[in-house]
């Protein structure tokens, strides 16, 4: 891979951490259990720091990580997870399961692109990651009424 299919690839992964981040901010706020609610917290926090290692990467290789707004597709995820968060905890872990199981999915590719092998490292961590916040949300939901 060259620097800017590299710096190409951390961009769109940092997009996607960035939307997650504010995905969450709306689950969160409508979540009534401590102990998803919990979770949830954590998980924005694993996406706050794939941002912060992604684009530590970026700026070593002289690329411009994102800012940390939504991109349209990120307004897009917002809007539906506050519309599902707004029927409750059950609603808003949907929600979430929708959208990680996109992270998750776009993690999985990366995780097998022929990145340089520190950044390798931090995407299958990052993959890790994805696949534990799926795990979580996808066992929380039978357990909530709706």
């Amino acid at each position: 891979m060259n620097r800017d299919d590299i710096l190409d690839q951390l961009e769109k992964l940092i997009q996607l951490d960035v939307d997650a981040t504010h995905a969450y901010d709306q689950a969160i706020k409508n979540v009534n259990e401590v102990t998803i609610k919990d979770k949830l917290i954590q998980f924005q926090a694993d996406h706050r720091k794939h941002i912060d290692l992604l684009s530590a990467k970026m700026l070593e290789l002289g690329g411009t990580p994102p800012e940390l707004s939504s991109d349209f597709k990120g307004f897009l995820i917002s809007g539906f997870t506050a519309l599902r968060s707004l029927t409750g905890s059950k609603g808003a872990l949907e929600a979430m399961e929708s959208n990680e199981r996109l992270t998750t999915s776009r993690y999985e590719e990366a995780s097998q692109l022929d990145f340089p092998v520190d950044i390798s490292a931090i995407v299958r961590a990052n993959y890790a990651d994805e696949q534990r916040h799926l795990s979580f949300i996808r066992e929380a939901i039978p357990t909530l009424r709706k």
